[in-house]
């Protein structure tokens, strides 16, 4: 037996959020990619922390079927009238190619980087860190938005003032950022539970109004021709603006090559279902007055219910808004981590014990109540919030979208890519001077890579350091360890030193049952 003692120079190596070479042919477009390091913890998600199929599917659900659903059917009804049943029938269908698209780059290249890692594959880092930083930057703006809307929402359906409106926005952002805090799976419960009793609300409100539906109310059908059909489209985009929030819990949900699938379908059915029979209730219950009313939802459960509207309406917004806001935090604080690691973020905040990313998390929750506390302050409405999102969340979908034509392989998925490219292209086009604002925020992305920021520091490996090595004869575990005069001796097999802290727990447990045996 020797002693020796090594000294190695620290070696800190970068980790990307993908691989740095992207797949340039068809056939290496369509192979799966290798498996990530396990170096970092920062990037990775503990099995005690992974959510099944039904908590993912409320994640997702959440993010989708937002606060826009308290207003969105009223400003539709007063740009297409009868006809914005259309516009939301083609949101439903036109969002089947972004999902798809989505699904599939998160089924081949899982990341809690989400959409910024994907454009990293195909476009290269300065790519990744500008989505990246989008995608940072709207969820601040969404929680704010989706707080103020429910706070405002809830105080109306109680006929209270703006001071019980102030209570239940702060009340909204603490419940959210708590979930969020103990970490995915907790927050997935949560959202499991707020979307069971949302849809519960939502189909006996819709179906109490099914009986108060008059047909000539959807006559004329189509007062201002299909070009207002299509504005309302484009308006009416933010009720598939979540699946960027989405990507970033791929490698947080388990088997995600069997699960995502399944997720995506059964998110698509319940907002499809959703949102077209509010759309039909909202034009059949209440006709020309849709167009005027600033709170359809309340009036088409107040037609249907009567008397027991104010509280059924005030849950359901409390449980859009918070299911919306969860969902956006959860996506942003992983993905804030992920990013921070890369270097595309400041260092400290990659720091994610246990899957949970609560530095992150802590930025993106002081920003949001500073941007609430600012809407308060100077009464600025949801509305305009809302559409900076989804300004910000469109840019980031058409990144995605055509990262997808170029990784994914030829056929339905390059066409579903194109397909979701031209969409959001053209909501895009809609935004006017609120374009200015992802230039804006791309450009300080560029400055920040320009500045030469470093990734965060990587795990030393198990030589970087100056350690004490101790070289013994190679032998095998012995399958009985013999007892000597001073006692019993057990060798003890060397530790992973990446296995999680679980798998560490219970083979100590398995070695001190061994030795008990032993000496018995």
């Amino acid at each position: 037996m020797t002693i020796t003692i090594r000294a190695a120079a620290p070696t800190r190596a970068p980790a990307p959020l993908t691989s740095p070479t992207r797949p340039s042919t068809a056939a290496e477009r369509g192979a799966e990619p290798a498996a990530a390091p396990r170096g970092r913890a920062a990037t990775s998600v503990s099995a005690r922390q992974r959510i099944g199929l039904a908590p993912a599917v409320a994640l997702y659900t959440g993010a989708l079927l937002g606060p826009g659903v308290l207003v969105l059917p009223g400003i539709a009804a007063a740009q297409a009238g009868p006809a914005s049943v259309l516009a939301w029938a083609a949101l439903v269908v036109l969002g089947i190619p972004v999902a798809a698209t989505f699904t599939a780059l998160a089924v081949r290249y899982p990341s809690s980087g989400g959409i910024a890692a994907t454009a990293e594959r195909a476009f290269g880092p300065d790519a990744r860190t500008i989505v990246g930083w989008w995608f940072y930057a709207a969820v601040p703006f969404a929680a704010a938005a989706a707080a103020l809307l429910g706070g405002q929402y809830v105080a109306a359906a109680l006929g209270a003032g703006s001071g019980v409106a102030h209570v239940v926005t702060a009340a909204i952002l603490a419940l959210v950022i708590a979930a969020n805090t103990a970490g995915v799976q907790v927050s997935g419960r949560v959202q499991l539970a707020l979307i069971g009793i949302l849809l519960t609300l939502l189909a006996v409100g819709l179906a109490t109004a099914a009986g108060h539906l008059h047909p000539v109310n959807f006559t004329p059908f189509n007062p201002h021709g299909y070009a207002a059909v299509a504005r309302a489209t484009a308006v009416l985009f933010v009720g598939v603006a979540g699946w960027e929030a989405c990507a970033t819990l791929t490698d947080a949900v388990h088997r995600p090559r069997r699960t995502l699938p399944r997720v995506t379908a059964a998110t698509l059915v319940v907002i499809g279902t959703v949102y077209l029979g509010l759309a039909v209730a909202t034009i059949g219950t209440l006709g020309p007055a849709a167009a005027q009313t600033g709170v359809p939802l309340y009036a088409v459960v107040h037609t249907a219910l009567g008397p027991a509207t104010p509280p059924v309406v005030a849950a359901i917004a409390l449980l859009l808004t918070v299911g919306a806001a969860n969902t956006y935090l959860a996506g942003a604080a992983r993905s804030g981590a992920t990013l921070a690691a890369a270097g595309d973020l400041p260092a400290w905040l990659a720091h994610q014990p246990r899957g949970i990313a609560r530095r992150s998390l802590a930025v993106q929750a002081a920003a949001a109540v500073a941007m609430t506390a600012a809407a308060m302050h100077w009464h600025i409405e949801p509305g305009h919030l809302m559409r900076l999102v989804t300004v910000l969340l469109a840019a980031v979908a058409l990144a995605g979208m055509t990262a997808g034509a170029l990784l994914l392989p030829t056929g339905w998925h390059t066409a579903a890519a194109l397909t979701g490219t031209a969409v959001t292209a053209a909501v895009l086009g809609t935004a006017g001077p609120n374009l200015l604002i992802p230039v804006t925020i791309a450009g300080a992305a560029l400055l920040w890579r320009a500045a030469g920021h470093q990734p965060a520091p990587a795990p030393l490996a198990a030589t970087s350091a100056p350690s004490l090595t101790v070289r013994r004869p190679r032998m095998s575990l012995p399958t009985a360890v013999p007892r000597t005069a001073a006692g019993s001796t057990v060798t003890r097999p060397r530790q992973r030193p990446d296995a999680p802290a679980p798998v560490r727990r219970k083979r100590r447990r398995r070695r001190r049952k061994r030795a008990a045996r032993q000496r018995r």
